[in-house]
């Protein structure tokens, strides 16, 4: 007996409202019964509602989930945009399909596995792209037009503080209604705000206190909502048509060193001269409105002052060299005092699907703050130390050769393959002899000539180094009085100066200093870049 099953989309709320779904699961049913095939309910697969710009779609995942399953022989379906507006996921549904042994049936199309049926489906699929392309431009530029007009259908849904009252049941236009209960809420909410200069964490306290219930019908009101409602130009009659916009755009992963994620679609804020302003009823007059803007400000850069107090000095420094995540600040409250760590985020399973990716060890702050510290003024005290370790670098090197000895060896060498090129043009070698001699003179050559430009290189860093050196003298017998007795916020200042990065490892730290950039501090002529590494290595007690 063959299994056969049905799919049937539609994109909008209205097709979903009007039942314009149930046309297709009609004209569907008829074709497999003409078939001669029985359809059970439960392998019926329906999207009411669902844009088919994405594969995300409750019932195609059904779909998709018996077909690798094997459960399903032949899928009926209306036409191929059903399965998609997009021809590459087309492709992929029915390549996936094709594998697992389904056949496909179109009604609005003969599908074949040949040249011409393919070549069919996809101009079908390019003019359905095209089709979903045109009507959101048509739907874009129809609401743009109408919200110019003054038109606040096209808004969707009114903000807390107002009632929408649709086109039918209004004076045959859509508007918004003030709601005076919502209406004191808002204006206790500004109030709150501009008069006490409470921040948005406590007004979030006070209504979840009460309790205040939400648009939605729920006691605990966010942070996010509080937020967007301070800052909605229609509490002052002025509702905002066009802030946010759907697009792509790279997705940064910050918990990793140097990475970034793929682009991300989604809707993201437009600039404010891209708004479009509708008229409607005030709830707070513009004086309060922009005291309120000034307020949250000010408050943004107070929290951004306690973020920076004193509680994690090295954040944005460290890194783990196990995994190449960052170290991020993290605390622990145990019996009433609160401890600080800095903690290597891929240790975080709650980030990762439950699984950690590292065993790395979470590191008390004041005991790797004082570490670093320390050797941030040693550094500073005994400037010649950089010197000392580049030196001893320099030493452990292959001793190179004297520049008239080498000099003498490259001239000899290039005399000797020329010679022996020669000897080959005139027929004195064979092709056989000839090829992997002159490969082995060539590579000694080049050998030669690196060691020529890193013995160069090695007198332009001694140079550099010494302007170094001289330049974190001059630095260090400035500040070196005062080591002991600056602030938090002077303290980080320096050792951001001069370190680049910190390297963790279980019970092994390195530390990477910046030295180039306190010469460029002082001697500006000099652009090329220098860091001059030291590797300590410490021990610490994880909590």
């Amino acid at each position: 007996m063959t299994t056969v099953s049905l799919y049937a989309r539609v994109s909008s709320r209205q097709q979903a409202q009007e039942n314009t779904i149930e046309s297709q699961i009609v004209e569907l049913e008829r074709r497999i019964g003409s078939d001669g095939h029985e359809l059970l309910d439960e392998h019926k697969f329906v999207d009411n509602g669902y844009s088919g710009s994405n594969l995300e779609r409750p019932g195609l995942e059904n779909l998709r989930d018996r077909v690798a399953e094997g459960k399903i022989d032949k899928i009926y379906i209306h036409s191929p945009d059903r399965l998609s507006r997009k021809f590459s996921y087309q492709m992929i549904l029915l390549e996936e399909f094709k594998k697992a042994g389904s056949e496909i049936v179109f009604l609005n199309h003969k599908f074949d596995d040949n040249p011409d049926s393919h070549l069919f489906l996809q101009i079908q699929g390019a003019i359905a792209e095209y089709e979903r392309a045109k009507i959101m431009e048509r739907n874009r530029r129809g609401k743009l037009h109408a919200a110019k007009a003054g038109c606040i259908s096209v808004m969707g849904r009114a903000p807390y503080g107002y009632r929408y009252i649709a086109k039918h049941v209004g004076e045959g236009s859509a508007q918004f209604e003030v709601d005076e209960e919502e209406a004191n809420i808002v204006r206790k909410i500004f109030s709150r705000v501009d008069q006490e200069r409470a921040s948005i964490g406590e007004v979030v306290h006070e209504l979840n206190k009460i309790p205040v219930i939400t648009r939605t019908g729920k006691r605990y009101w966010k942070r996010s909502t509080i937020w967007n409602m301070l800052k909605n130009p229609a509490y002052i009659g002025q509702a905002a048509y066009g802030k946010t916009r759907t697009c792509s755009k790279p997705q940064v992963k910050k918990s990793k060193k140097g990475t970034c994620g793929k682009l991300k679609s989604g809707r993201f804020n437009s600039d404010k001269e891209n708004w479009t302003y509708i008229p409607v009823p005030k709830i707070i007059n513009e004086h309060l409105f922009d005291s309120v803007q000034a307020q949250l400000t000010e408050n943004r850069q107070r929290a951004r002052v306690r973020q920076r107090r004193e509680t994690y000095l090295l954040q944005g420094l460290m890194v783990c060299q196990r995994c190449q995540y960052t170290y991020c600040g993290t605390n622990h409250v145990h019996k009433k005092s609160t401890y600080y760590y800095y903690r290597c985020s891929g240790t975080n399973s709650s980030k990762f699907n439950g699984n950690k990716i590292c065993d790395n060890k979470s590191i008390r702050t004041d005991i790797l703050d004082g570490v670093i510290w320390e050797e941030v003024k040693s550094i500073l005290k005994e400037p010649d130390r950089i010197a000392n370790e580049y030196q001893r670098r320099l030493s452990e090197n292959k001793k190179p050769l004297h520049n008239q000895t080498r000099e003498k060896q490259e001239s000899k060498l290039r005399l000797s393959i020329k010679k022996f090129i020669d000897s080959y043009a005139k027929g004195f070698i064979s092709q056989e002899e000839f090829e992997p001699r002159i490969t082995t003179m060539k590579q000694h050559l080049k050998e030669i000539e690196e060691e020529k430009e890193r013995t160069l290189d090695q007198k332009k860093l001694q140079q550099e180094l010494s302007l170094v050196t001289d330049s974190l003298k001059n630095f260090s017998s400035s500040v070196e009085s005062k080591l002991d007795q600056v602030d938090w916020q002077t303290k980080q200042n320096i050792i951001r100066m001069l370190i680049h990065q910190i390297e963790i490892n279980h019970n092994h730290l390195y530390i990477v200093f910046r030295i180039k950039s306190l010469a460029n501090f002082d001697q500006n002529s000099h652009n090329r870049i220098m860091q001059c590494c030291t590797s300590s290595q410490y021990c610490w007690i994880a909590g």
